[in-house]
């Protein structure tokens, strides 16, 4: 069976191929092919001083596939339309990518599955999901956490951590990936979780994720007048948070860096259970059977069964 093949380009070309010429349809000779890529090759695509050759040139496919040989002893394989018009610097095979990505995903649920197995067990775990406010990752595993914490939260110690960090005390000089409004809205959540319940905190954290969040690029000046309607809202008094976020934010947020460089954490969401890095399947019921796991006797509660599918495709802010 035929290879099913599709061509894509290097960033400087067009997604459909480069262009060689004018158009008509002819179907030009491998030696004349040869010359045609090997001297679109040097003149377009290598830099000054370097040049490459061809090495092989076969039919394949109504193409010619080449075999490109480049300084430093590399080669590449690349393709030409038989009219010699068209130039496909590189080439995936999809049979071989997608055979990839099973091998690929199949070995990180065999890591995880052994991760999950030799997580410490007791009698009330400790779980914490590293988090910045504004990753759009940390934001779904926190959707994914907040039903685990409606059954489990009197069970287990859940804990929110915060990927962020400050140089001397001036709190707006916070060093967050999405920018200080992230860092700042990070301390306010610790502070909402020092003089708060944990049923207020989530609330308030979940209504940030659905009114505030696609706002905070807007600026400053929006975002603050968001979470103080958020604030409002879910019971938290503003100015009780601005007081601890400006006496305290400082403190509490290198506390938080200091955490995450002591467990090598960077990437946000990262979820630890009893001391152990683990990445389960991203959803309420992938992140309450994680923490089931790490009862010595788990509760009844974790014979509730969750929501099973992902709102968005896993990754990580880093």
């Amino acid at each position: 069976m035929k290879k099913f093949l599709i061509m894509f380009l290097f960033v400087s070309l067009a997604a459909s191929g480069c262009s060689l010429g004018g158009g008509g349809a002819k179907v030009v000779s491998a030696e004349e092919a040869k010359k045609v890529a090997e001297d679109f090759i040097n003149e377009n695509l290598m830099q000054s001083g370097t040049k490459a050759t061809i090495k092989e040139i076969v039919e394949e496919n109504n193409l010619f596939k080449l075999t490109v040989s480049l300084p430093n002893d590399q080669e590449i394989v690349s393709y030409l339309s038989q009219d010699g018009e068209k130039f496909f610097p590189q080439v995936y095979d999809i049979q071989a990518v997608a055979k990839q990505a099973e091998e690929k995903a199949a070995a990180a649920a065999a890591a995880q599955e052994q991760a999950l197995s030799e997580m410490p067990q007791t009698d009330r775990p400790v779980v914490e999901l590293f988090v910045m406010s504004f990753c759009p990752y940390g934001v779904q595993a926190e959707e994914a956490m907040a039903p685990v914490v409606k059954i489990l939260g009197a069970k287990a110690d859940i804990k929110l951590r915060y990927i962020a960090s400050l140089e001397g005390n001036d709190i707006k000089k916070v060093s967050s990936l999405h920018g200080p409004i992230e860092g700042l809205e990070d301390m306010r959540q610790l502070c909402a979780a020092k003089n708060y319940s944990q049923e207020k905190l989530w609330d308030y954290v979940m209504k940030i994720k659905a009114d505030c969040y696609p706002v905070y690029s807007q600026g400053e000046a929006a975002y603050d007048k968001c979470w103080r309607q958020v604030a409002a809202d879910t019971g938290l008094d503003a100015k009780k948070l601005d007081l601890c976020v400006s006496k305290e934010g400082a403190v509490l947020i290198k506390a938080e860096d200091q955490h995450s460089q002591e467990n090598s954490v960077s990437g946000s969401p990262t979820l630890i259970i009893n001391g152990q890095k683990v990445n389960p399947a991203r959803t309420p019921e992938g992140y309450k059977q994680a923490i089931c796991g790490a009862f010595n006797t788990a509760p009844e509660e974790c014979g509730e069964v969750l929501a099973a599918t992902a709102a968005a495709a896993d990754g990580s802010c880093d």
